[in-house]
């Protein structure tokens, strides 16, 4: 048998064949990193030193509430729990810090629910380190596990110092690393992610909005956080749905707070607009048919496990290359589901992606004598 290599121009899916590289999408950004991310199947779009390490100031407040979604989850902490508020978490992230606070009084309890409400519309300093004293015991303990959860969730790129984002040269992620935990969030914890959308919330009798400018520009936004400081820049990480399809934006090192506006708006609206979701084959729908030898049957069909789509532009689509590898001819005996080869799909500026091919049908292996009989075929006529 000798592995051969399939390249297939299939009209009906238009798919044309290209011989030199294409250039990068033409669209730029005035943030410093970026990541456009499908957030169904978690595939990068778009991005701009996405996977550089940078200061992610507060939008590492979503690791601070991913750890505290996964206690409720777990069941060891419960919404209506009271955390008390610690003299440090009063001193340094009340109102003494001069830093984004939801005034927690020195002494006091505050339920958990109103915890994450605090530190998610009013991004409070003061609500995380309570939340990291109250699951750990100490902040840098609390920052330890943070570092430690993050690459049991692929986060490799990302170490905490801090709950709360405050400068530290350990307190650093990637845009990709952010948008990875935004996914997380959005489809672990779905019974918590309301409170993202919140625009506004009271505390201690002080009223604040989100400050999120995104949930006022664009009615489609549902989340997720900013970020701010002297190091970073300005910066956000951003859901918007709109139909069937969301997609998941961070950008950071922005100049400005109206350039954190506009910018995270026309992104999203260019990313919507140029996207599209397109099915190359559906699920069990024959790829190929291959060759069979010594079968009970001369071909069996190759097909895709589960349904194969892509999300892409339509440039890129044009410019997609798709082949098939296997072995020629299948020896059988041949079972259904049993994996006989890949199919390859190239796309311009994405990774390729490899799919397995499984057999369609069962093939059985010919008896003693249609095997000699095949064999004395394939001597005679090569066939």
């Amino acid at each position: 048998m000798k592995p051969i290599l399939h390249r297939m121009a299939l009209a009906a899916i238009a798919l044309v064949a290209i011989l030199a590289a294409r250039p990068a999408l033409a669209f730029d950004t005035t943030a410093q990193y970026a990541v456009l991310m499908d957030a169904a199947t978690g595939a990068v779009l778009w991005e701009k030193d996405g996977d550089v390490r940078m200061h992610p100031a507060s939008m590492s407040k979503l690791m601070t509430l991913s750890m505290l979604f996964d206690a409720l989850k777990s069941g060891t902490v419960k919404l209506t729990d009271e955390f008390p508020v610690s003299e440090h978490a009063w001193r340094a992230g009340g109102t003494t810090s001069g830093s984004s606070t939801m005034f927690a009084q020195v002494g006091s309890r505050i339920p958990v629910e109103v915890l994450i409400q605090g530190i998610i519309v009013q991004s409070a300093n003061d609500g995380c380190i309570t939340v990291a004293e109250a699951l750990k015991g100490s902040e840098p303990e609390f920052a330890a596990a943070m570092t430690e959860r993050a690459k049991e969730l692929g986060l490799t790129d990302s170490t905490f110092a801090n709950s709360t984002g405050w400068p530290d040269p350990n307190q650093m992620m990637t845009a990709h690393d952010l948008a990875r935990l935004a996914r997380h969030i959005i489809y672990d914890f779905p019974e918590y992610y309301h409170y993202f959308s919140e625009k506004e919330f009271t505390w201690n009798g002080i009223h604040q909005e989100n400050r999120n400018p995104a949930l006022y520009l664009d009615p489609t936004v549902d989340g997720l956080k900013t970020g701010h400081t002297e190091a970073s820049g300005f910066g956000l990480v951003v859901s918007a749905k709109r139909g069937d399809e969301r997609l998941i934006l961070v950008l950071n090192g922005m100049p400005t707070n109206k350039a954190r506006a506009e910018e995270s708006v026309r992104v999203l609206d260019w990313g919507f607009r140029s996207f599209k979701k397109y099915q190359i084959f559906a699920k069990g729908a024959a790829v190929e048919n291959a060759p069979v030898w010594q079968g009970t049957y001369s071909q069996v069909p190759l097909v895709a496990g589960n349904d194969v789509s892509l999300i892409m532009t339509p440039d890129q689509r044009k410019g997609m290359k798709v082949s098939v590898n296997y072995s020629s001819p299948v020896k059988a005996p041949i079972a259904a589901g049993q994996q006989l080869g890949t199919l390859r799909i190239e796309v311009p500026d994405k990774p390729v992606q490899e799919i397995p091919l499984l057999a369609g049908a069962n093939v059985d292996r010919l008896g003693i004598f249609g095997r000699a009989m095949n064999a004395l075929k394939h001597m005679i006529f090569g066939a």
